[in-house]
């Protein structure tokens, strides 16, 4: 079986496709709104912090396991451990519903871009609209978002059918470097706009969020610790089995250590570039449109599909062509997630098959994956983020936690919000408690890392790790369903303790 699986043609096309993997919208979104709010340079300090002692590790962790039993999340860990064979299906189940949405904005996306080039083709007034009235009016179209859903859906499964080397790696290979550029090209116009240092102070000036008033007060270092952790399990891509994946896909000889590290820099380093690029742009335009300060828009999709689109719309002849570039920037970082997703919860059935002998029906099977994510993508992209129609509003709730909202966070919840946190909680105590640390350290051995970093990572993944995914979970349930925080934490808290002793006396490893 080993033998006829996929494997990625050279260790820097593997890097290009997990960092690709890692960099998606909400690092261009998500990372420099919430460093903002939460404090600025302490926000990334922070960040830090926990990407070196918790995002690492689990990195690390899921290229082992992945490498070691060249197999797709759910095989993979049914082979290493008998109490948590069933995370592989949190890791499969993740992506999965993450796709039902992900495919929606990398609609959106293919959508102003079209919009730009046509403004860019028949001229800056040919769109007369703000940017929330275009929003606002491609939300209430849903067969328009189902349309453009489907050809990034396309898009996507034509990337996958080509395979591990010839289409995930050969498309990372062109669109990380065309994206490093795009950025550079944003950030140098961004930069160049009247008041962008006041988004500068925004993202870096601690307090600075307040006194604009952006937020009322500033944080404390609990909720720093829960937002910082929550943006860094997200932003790379742990627990939603893509790493996992396609670190099943390497070579012995290549270090983990090492590229886990540089995967989590570049994505660190590409986050902050984003900011740099989008925030310092979006409140001088703010500024000069005369809206106050603090109720510029500066998170979420309003960031991109409002604000940013009204950045454009104001800079004259060549907004358009920035916009178009931006877009396509855009456009870029949520390709190359999707197809991680995609690859994931295809590469289950790839390997049935090659366990069979049946060696040439990647196609068919990624064909059947991406029907059935257009299936749940249609919902979300019909209910126009909660324009049309919702969950609250198909059950009569008049009372609307946060994942009742609209169909997307709605899948949000279900997936970035419970099954990744716990299964990397998870993941953390099958590691350091029933298999023990020596699962990951003889695989990781074939890079030769040293005694410091065995010291290090038994450490981490035996009590910091466990301990930070169950804070960072209960931080994800406060969000979505709301009350009381110090319920969610206890339950967070019960949870870990219980599956801790589940885990712990556990059985050796399956050889």
């Amino acid at each position: 079986m080993e033998n006829n699986r996929s494997s990625w043609g050279s260790n820097i096309g593997f890097l290009l496709a997990a960092i690709g993997s890692a960099v998606g919208l909400g690092n261009i979104w998500g990372f420099p709104y919430k460093m903002g709010k939460s404090g600025g340079f302490t926000f990334l300090i922070v960040y830090l912090l926990l990407a070196v002692f918790v995002g690492m590790i689990i990195m690390v962790s899921e290229l082992a396991v992945g490498r070691k039993t060249k197999l797709s999340p759910i095989d993979a860990y049914q082979k290493v451990s008998k109490k948590f064979a069933w995370i592989g299906w949190l890791a499969t189940i993740a992506p999965f519903l993450i796709m039902s949405f992900y495919t929606v904005l990398g609609g959106y996306c293919l959508q102003y871009i079209a919009l730009n080039m046509t403004k860019l083709s028949f001229g800056n007034d040919s769109v007369a609209m703000s940017g929330g009235e275009v929003f606002g009016a491609m939300l209430t179209t849903p067969l328009g978002c189902v349309v453009f859903t489907l050809l990034f859906i396309v898009i996507c499964m034509v990337i996958v059918q080509g395979g591990v080397s010839g289409g995930i790696e050969k498309f990372n290979k062109v669109g990380m470097p065309a994206l490093f550029v795009m950025l550079l090209i944003i950030i140098v116009r961004s930069l160049t706009l009247p008041n962008a240092v006041e988004g500068l102070k925004f993202m870096f000036v601690p307090g600075y969020a307040v006194k604009a008033g952006f937020i009322e007060s500033s944080p404390n270092l609990i909720t720093v610790l829960g937002t910082a952790g929550g943006q860094m399990f997200f932003s790379l891509s742990l627990a939603m089995g893509a790493i996992l994946t396609y670190g099943s896909y390497l070579g012995k000889e290549e270090n983990l250590v090492k590229n886990s590290a540089i995967i989590v820099v570049s994505d660190t380093l590409i986050a902050l570039v984003a900011g740099i690029a989008v925030i310092p742009a979006a409140v001088a335009n703010g500024i000069a449109q005369g809206t106050p300060v603090g109720q510029i828009k500066l998170g979420g999709p309003n960031l991109l599909f409002v604000t940013l689109q009204d950045v454009f719309s104001n800079m004259g002849k060549l907004g358009p062509l920035f916009g178009v570039i931006f877009y396509v920037l855009v456009l870029i970082a949520a390709i190359s997630s999707a197809i991680s997703l995609m690859e994931t919860i295809a590469a289950h059935w790839i390997d049935k098959d090659l366990a069979k002998g049946e060696t040439d029906t990647r196609k068919q099977r990624v064909l059947i994956v991406s029907l059935l994510i257009l299936l749940e993508a249609v919902i979300v992209a019909a209910d126009g983020l909660g324009s049309n129609f919702s969950p609250a509003s198909l059950l009569g709730i008049s009372t609307v936690p946060t994942f009742l909202d609209c169909f997307l966070d709605f899948m949000d919840c279900w997936s970035e919000g419970i099954a990744m946190p716990l299964g990397a909680m998870l993941m953390a105590l099958m590691v350091g408690w029933e298999t023990g640390p020596d699962l990951v350290l003889d695989e990781v051995a074939h890079g030769d890392p040293s005694e410091g970093f065995k010291k290090f990572y038994r450490l981490c993944i035996k009590f910091i790790v466990p301990i930070v995914m169950a804070f960072v979970l209960a931080g994800q349930m406060i969000d979505f369903f709301g009350g009381s925080q110090m319920i969610w934490y206890v339950v967070a808290v019960l949870l870990l303790v219980g599956f801790w002793a589940f885990a712990f006396p556990g059985s050796k490893k399956e050889e």
